[in-house]
């Protein structure tokens, strides 16, 4: 005797899921306006790189540095020397390199003077003549020295150094060769002289126009140089 489907001995009726609630081997389904909860099989978000650029920290080229600081190659973010500082240090590096003409004009005229008193008339004028000329010849060297010799073999000049500033190659962070200590205090004077003393007074105050913040004058520039305070 059959009672219909072997299957269904009873003939009951399969059961259905209720209609729009998921069952077993159907796909969940996130409610509506919530967002989806990242989990297993959900994408990780990546976090978050602190100063706002992927990537970027400081030190690294191209990461952002506070306003007053420069990123350098081989140094990382450095401060830079300010302008009362760097004002004030020229003064000292001037009455410094004051003092060394001083000296050695005493030392020439000295000598012209002693030697003039035991010589006749004609050989005491040729006397006074050559030390004039080794005066204004050694004054020369010296203010063309004093700048380039220090900067080119220490990085600095007594004045910076009081003051705790240093000059460095604004690309590899090295202090500069006698060829950009040459050109950084030549190129002030040389325009200076062509341009009737005008020159020499825009880039004292050059500085100030440099948009980078990183207080870089003209000189600088052509030098590729940078002032830093010392660490």
């Amino acid at each position: 005797m059959s009672f219909g489907d072997p299957n269904n001995p009873y003939g009951q009726q399969p059961q259905q899921p209720p209609q729009g609630q998921p069952g077993y081997g159907y796909p969940q389904q996130a409610p509506q306006g919530v967002p989806p909860q990242a989990g297993y099989g959900y994408p990780q978000q990546p976090p978050q790189q602190p100063y706002g650029i992927p990537g970027q920290y400081p030190g690294q080229p191209g990461a952002p540095v506070p306003e007053g600081f420069a990123n350098v190659p081989g140094l990382g973010p450095v401060e830079v020397g300010t302008y009362g500082a760097r004002f004030g240090a020229r003064l000292l590096d001037m009455i410094f390199a004051y003092i060394v003409v001083i000296i050695l004009n005493v030392i020439i005229f000295g000598a012209a003077f002693a030697g003039s008193s035991s010589s006749s008339d004609s050989a005491a004028g040729g006397l006074a003549l050559g030390s004039l000329v080794a005066s204004l010849l050694v004054s020369a060297l010296t203010f063309i020295f004093y700048d380039v010799i220090f900067v080119s073999a220490m990085g600095t000049t007594p004045g910076k150094m009081i003051l705790g500033m240093r000059i460095v190659n604004s690309r590899t962070g090295q202090k500069p060769s006698f060829g950009p200590a040459l050109v950084r205090w030549g190129f002030p004077i040389g325009l200076g002289y062509i341009t009737c003393g005008l020159g020499y007074v825009l880039i004292v105050i050059s500085p100030f126009f440099d948009n980078t913040g990183q207080l870089r004058g003209w000189h600088d520039k052509a030098a590729n140089t940078l002032v830093i305070k010392k660490r």
